[in-house]
């Protein structure tokens, strides 16, 4: 069995039932191997079209409410300072991928929802992890509960 030493959770502030699992199945593996958890959030840049109609905190404020609901996942789950947090901008996949990357990640634990139309036509960003990234993804669908 491969050393799992860090994992990076990539959660989307917008789908958070779905990244709780997601969130509590990383935090078991964790735990399991005395592996460092990260918790990343990537705030998607705004076109600058539609970022000049925007107040111009708008971006700092993303960032700020990501690192906030990280915090609130954390404490939710127990984490305490048992996981980092982080967040980025740009685009998700690929800010996923080089930060795995960065960080030497030995298991990237993401969540999926199940696709709609627009991902049949421009992909999900945990496909294009699944497909591109240098360790493990274990992709986590929510419950039916």
């Amino acid at each position: 069995m491969p050393k799992i030493a860090t994992i990076l959770v990539p959660i989307d502030i917008a789908q958070l039932e779905a990244a709780d699992a997601a969130v509590a199945l990383a935090r078991d593996v964790a735990e399991t191997h005395g592996a460092r958890l990260v918790l990343l959030n990537v705030v998607e840049r705004v076109p600058g079209f539609v970022a000049s109609q925007l107040p111009k905190s708008f971006h700092e404020k993303a960032l700020a409410e990501g690192k906030a609901r990280l915090g609130e996942m954390a404490v939710r789950h127990g984490l305490g300072d048992g996981a980092e947090i982080v967040v980025r901008d740009g685009h998700p996949s690929t800010e996923i991928l080089e930060y795995a990357q960065q960080i030497g990640a030995d298991l990237i634990a993401i969540a999926s929802h199940d696709p709609d139309l627009s991902d049949y036509f421009l992909g999900s960003v945990a496909a294009r992890v699944v497909r591109h990234a240098h360790c493990s993804v274990l992709v986590v669908r929510p419950s039916d509960d």
